[in-house]
């Protein structure tokens, strides 16, 4: 399993190499922080579409969908919380 560390540093590096000069360690930090931000922001953006996706059923299906969407904002919440923590 990749880590948010493991794949920020993976595109860093990537990065790094596209350049004629190298990223500076300072650089490659600020980059690597970037990347992190983006994945997490991109992990909720589509934690949100699950949730709307969820909730735009039929009005018989409306407490399912609910706690379809609850379970889906819990289990993105702890993987957005372990994802922060791997940092």
């Amino acid at each position: 399993m990749f880590t948010l560390k493991s794949i920020a540093e993976d595109a860093t590096k990537g990065i790094s190499d596209l350049l004629t000069h190298p990223l500076t360690p300072e650089q490659a930090d600020q980059v690597k922080t970037l990347i992190e931000k983006t994945v997490i922001k991109a992990m909720l953006q589509g934690q949100h579409r699950a949730v709307d996706a969820a909730l735009n059923c039929p009005e018989a299906d409306q407490d399912t969908a609910h706690k379809i969407a609850t379970a889906i904002r819990h289990k993105n919440d702890a993987l957005i919380a372990n994802l922060s923590s791997l940092r």
